[in-house]
């Protein structure tokens, strides 16, 4: 077993410094914040070092570039609904029930990004766009919890086996993309989201009968 202290384990990429540190998890803060109610292209890193009372030169001792800063801000955002996702795909529900439940969250997470939380939204845009580190990892967990339910469907006889799980795990994460891009979604109002969310959803339940 490993002893490393939590100061030794690794950092994404663009961070330096500890592991665990104050003045990082402030400096996230302060760019959250700012993040909110500024916008990020508006937001420069001495903004962020003013908020957090350092210098600029300070800050990047932990961060090497303001994109840095904002990976740590999505990644952040995203892993709440992360931990949403994988919440609901180890719920007591049936796996149809699941795979609703999650295509639902997907939805208002989305609206709440948009609607609520405009300025972090362009973030997110940005993120998509240059396809950040966060973005990817945010996929990768869509995936994950889509083949989760997707297993414990087919053991439990609730979906088809015929198709190859790994190809379905992916046909069901494009089709949940609509409601997780953040490029897409504004370009749709709520009740067309809501409506397009029903359909998909109990399309792809149907696709996955035995």
């Amino acid at each position: 077993m490993s002893t490393a202290s939590a100061t030794e384990r690794p950092i994404p990429a663009g961070q330096r410094g500890p592991a665990e540190h104050e003045r990082r998890d402030q400096i996230i803060q302060a760019a959250d914040e700012h993040f909110r109610r500024y916008g990020y292209n508006k937001t420069s890193v001495a903004d962020l070092a003013k908020a957090v009372g350092v210098s600029s030169a300070y800050v990047y001792r932990f961060f090497d570039s303001k994109q840095a800063i904002g990976e740590a801000v999505v990644a952040r955002t995203l892993g709440r609904i992360q931990s949403a996702l994988r919440e609901t795909a180890a719920g007591p529900q049936s796996a149809a029930q699941r795979l609703r439940l999650i295509f639902k969250l997907m939805t208002e997470q989305g609206l709440e990004l948009f609607f609520r939380e405009r300025k972090l939204h362009d973030i997110c845009v940005i993120a998509t766009s240059e396809r950040w580190s966060p973005v990817m990892a945010h996929i990768a967990v869509m995936l994950e919890v889509v083949t989760k339910v997707l297993t414990d469907g087919r053991a439990s006889g609730e979906f088809e086996r015929k198709t190859p799980l790994d190809e379905a795990s992916l046909a069901i994460c494009e089709a949940l993309m609509p409601f997780a891009h953040p490029i897409l979604l504004q370009q749709r109002t709520r009740a067309e989201l809501e409506l397009s969310t029903a359909a998909v959803t109990n399309l792809v339940l149907r696709s996955l009968s035995p």
